[in-house]
């Protein structure tokens, strides 16, 4: 039985990156005339990777100290990249949560401006590519997150065209391929209104093999973003390859390595209930998520110990102990905690499904109501339309419950 009443983690995930690739562009940018020569690799690499990981660990408070000793031999270009990408991924914590977009919006456009500049200044120099890719990137990203389909599909002719500058320019720029491989794959496994905008863009065709042959690539050969490879490709491994278990590969992969980053446990969890179909592991994981989040040990403990009582409710319902699952979800409805968005909503809602499934009618149609109360004027969850279905049919049944 499939609860409804919270979004899956990898589904925001899997819509920008979708919209991202299927933006990309055409051929690479070239140049004549006589020139410099190609200036490969890239700099600082060992102390922009522990920045890199601190983000992927969600230990944002300690990024701009590291990023103050990264930057001298990395490029500040880089470093700039990175405090956007910091900003990123404290929106991937809580995805409808705007709040925070502002400040990510600031630091993305300044990481534009100022790759845009470094490859004005060196043309020939392949990281200053590369990092404009990544930057362009992240923007798109963020869009696609808030429905600007257009604006991601411009964005994405500047990433596929700056990344191929980069590898004209280095081969073995591993990192790059992880860019390319997600346009490849995604441009052939589109659904069919997106393979039509692309078409009316006049990309390039993908390729599904070679797609996935360069993230594995860039996997194996990347010098920073590895963990963002596996993330990556654990969706695909779970949307569209039909490969559940490889997908939940990649994903202990990240929690081994980023254990203080509630995301992949969450994610862990979900895979496990939706595609696996192994309630008690999923199970398993919401509890050592709830554990972790009530001994400090995961970034934002309140938000993913409030997300984690949702997910074991929602199993026990699932095994038919409902009942132990109250506690759960009263707990969260009288915290009434800040993050992640909707919380109380979902709870509510969710609370309604576990009294119906009890038979406590009168109960499940007051906590439906309660979840109307308290779902957003916006409602990006669509926790209205699915709290009055529900009490639609509670009133529609024998024994209706007025």
């Amino acid at each position: 039985m499939e609860d409804t009443s919270h979004p899956r983690t990898f589904a925001p995930s899997h819509l920008r990156t979708l919209i991202l690739l299927l933006a990309g562009a055409v051929a690479a940018v070239t140049t004549s005339g006589a020139q410099a020569p190609p200036v490969r690799g890239l700099t600082g690499v060992p102390a922009l990777a522990r920045a890199y990981e601190a983000i992927l660990d969600a230990r944002f408070e300690t990024v701009p100290a590291l990023l103050d000793h990264a930057c001298g031999p990395a490029p500040p270009e880089a470093c700039q990249l990175l405090e956007a990408t910091s900003a990123w991924w404290r929106i991937q914590l809580d995805p409808f949560n705007r709040t925070r977009d502002a400040v990510f919006q600031l630091k993305v456009e300044a990481a534009i401006a100022a790759a845009t500049a470094w490859t004005e200044r060196e043309p020939m120099r392949a990281e200053a590519w590369f990092y404009l890719g990544a930057a362009h990137g992240s923007r798109v990203q963020w869009w696609a997150l808030r429905g600007e389909r257009l604006a991601a599909a411009r964005e994405g002719k500047r990433i596929k065209n700056a990344l191929d500058r980069a590898l004209a320019l280095d081969p073995g720029l591993n990192d790059a391929y992880f860019g390319l491989g997600l346009y490849h794959y995604y441009a052939d496994v589109a659904p069919g209104i997106l393979k039509m905008l692309r078409w009316l863009l006049l990309l390039p065709g993908g390729d599904r093999a070679l797609g996935l042959e360069e993230m594995h690539r860039a996997r194996r050969g990347s010098e920073l973003v590895r963990s963002e490879v596996e993330y990556q490709l654990y969706v695909m491994y779970v949307w569209y390859e039909k490969q559940p278990e490889r997908a939940l590969e990649m994903l202990e992969n990240l929690r081994a390595a980023h254990p203080h980053n509630p995301h992949f446990a969450q994610a862990i969890a979900e895979i496990q209930d939706y595609y696996v179909d192994d309630t008690v592991a999923s199970l398993r994981t919401w509890n050592a998520l709830l554990d972790a989040a009530q001994r400090g040990e995961v970034a934002e403990p309140g938000l993913a110990e409030a997300t984690a009582r949702l997910g074991i409710a929602s199993q026990l319902d699932q095994l038919s102990e409902g009942e132990a699952g109250l506690e759960h979800l009263r707990a969260v409805i009288d915290e009434r905690p800040a993050a992640p968005f909707g919380i109380v909503a979902r709870a509510q809602l969710q609370l309604g499904q576990t009294y119906e499934h009890l038979g406590r009618r009168a109960e499940a149609a007051a906590a439906y109501r309660a979840a109307i109360a308290a779902a957003d004027r916006d409602d990006p969850l669509v926790i209205v339309p699915r709290a009055r279905a529900a009490l639609r049919l509670l009133q529609r049944s024998p024994h209706a419950t007025k």
